[in-house]
């Protein structure tokens, strides 16, 4: 008989944990990926701000500010990921204030110092820093 409500007892504890483990994985929320602002043109010819660190899945919307136009190129000499960093690049002059344009981070993104430019002002020092983390 003590054999039995041992049993019985081990039994609703190991049903328990189950449901607690299913319960967790079907009920929880995953991270929701970030968005960040990136000003093209913020107080001159500058990205603002000129690092920002991000995570696989979140957004950068770059929107223009000061002195356009303006646009986005990856280097990829200057990246852990030179065909990311070709992928993630924004040829297309941003002509009007206000203009954006978005910049998704795959889920699959190599960490690291991503560099950025604009090519119309590189000369002038229009370098920013994408972080992977």
């Amino acid at each position: 008989m003590r054999f039995i409500s041992s049993f019985s007892k081990s039994l609703a504890l190991l049903a328990s944990v189950a449901m607690l483990v299913i319960g967790s994985l079907v009920f929880s929320n995953p991270a929701a990926a970030a968005n960040y602002e990136v000003t093209m043109g913020a107080g001159g010819l500058q990205f603002s701000p000129k690092k920002v660190a991000v995570k696989p899945g979140d957004t950068l919307t770059f929107k223009n500010g000061m002195l356009p136009p303006h646009n986005v190129m990856f280097n990829p000499a200057k990246s852990p990921d030179p065909n990311l960093s070709k992928s993630l690049s924004h040829k297309q002059m941003a002509f009007r204030a206000g203009e954006s344009f978005d910049v998704n981070i795959p889920a699959d993104a190599k960490s690291g110092d991503y560099e950025f430019f604009c090519v119309p002002h590189r000369g002038a020092g229009m370098v920013g820093h994408m972080v992977v983390e």
